[in-house]
């Protein structure tokens, strides 16, 4: 009787087909349709595909903007007496151009550093809401990764990265760092062009390209408005900011307008019509494209 009986790793999964083999011993039908253990379906694959090119694309307008700002930052920190290890150093550890900017001056004006860590800290606390937002979708993933994904987020990362994953349904590592190295490689090269042979390029103003980030930005802000409540939040939260902004100053108007816009848009009563809104994963579903080939 003992031989009759077939090990466990033969025996069919409860509901499954069973299939006769030689010898009288049975075994389970493959089930139709199915994909290892992690792998996305392909139709997921082609949409994770697509989002990423599209990624690609709208990150090339930010990289030539990125670039032509690192060179003035490069020319800056060398006018403030920052050597090139110290320059490039800041870009690499620091990597926030805008307070980037700040701690230059600041530090050739020979503030003492506590009020050039806060005055900085005010600049970029408008991160924090961005962490806010994306920690929903990357919450399954390990906490190391996140802290890497965090250094390297700025304002266009952001962009980029949300609107992919409201695309795809999920997050993608690979999309989020895709966007991420369009703005850090070009801010790194370009900090070092800046600081050896800055004085010999011309200001990005001078070429238009101060126009490139904002432009930018706005598409890509358009790009996540799909219902009311999304429009209500952009148009109260960037008239907020402004008011705010010329009233005190730009970081403190960006923060109040980015928290102070989406609670106005939650006062906007959700109709039949309306788009649903895009929500992470839920916590027992996939939340990462695994295998997927740019």
């Amino acid at each position: 009787m003992r031989g009759d009986i077939a090990p466990l790793s033969e025996r069919p999964e409860p509901g499954g087909p069973i299939l006769s083999e030689p010898g009288g011993r049975t075994s389970p039908a493959p089930l139709t349709g199915a994909t290892p253990a992690g792998t996305p379906p392909p139709a997921d694959r082609d949409a994770v595909r697509a989002s990423r090119r599209r990624v690609a694309t709208e990150a090339a307008g930010t990289a030539v903007a990125a670039a032509a700002f690192g060179v003035v930052y490069g020319l800056a920190a060398r006018g403030a007496g920052f050597s090139p290890v110290e320059a490039s150093a800041m870009s690499v550890i620091v990597f926030a151009g805008a307070s980037q900017f700040a701690a230059v001056g600041f530090v050739a004006q020979g503030l003492p550093w506590p009020a050039i860590v806060l005055l900085t800290f005010l600049i970029n606390a408008r991160h924090v809401l961005y962490a806010a937002a994306l920690a929903p979708w990357l919450h399954r993933r390990r906490r190391l990764d996140r802290a890497a994904m965090a250094h390297v987020l700025t304002d266009e990362s952001f962009a980029l990265s949300l609107g992919h994953f409201k695309r795809i349904g999920h997050s993608d590592a690979t999309g989020y760092w895709l966007g991420a190295a369009a703005i850090f490689i070009p801010w790194q090269t370009a900090t070092l062009i800046g600081y050896f042979g800055g004085e010999a390029i011309p200001s990005p103003r001078a070429l238009g390209l101060d126009v490139v980030f904002a432009a930018t930005m706005a598409c890509l802000a358009v790009a996540v408005v799909t219902g009311r409540r999304e429009l209500v939040a952009a148009i109260a939260g960037a008239a907020i900011a402004v008011a705010v902004a010329l009233a005190t100053s730009t970081a403190v108007g960006i923060v109040v307008g980015g928290i102070v816009g989406p609670l106005m848009a939650l006062l906007v009563p959700h109709r039949p019509t309306d788009p649903p809104d895009a929500a992470p994963p839920s916590p027992g579903g996939h939340d990462e494209a695994i295998g997927v080939a740019p």
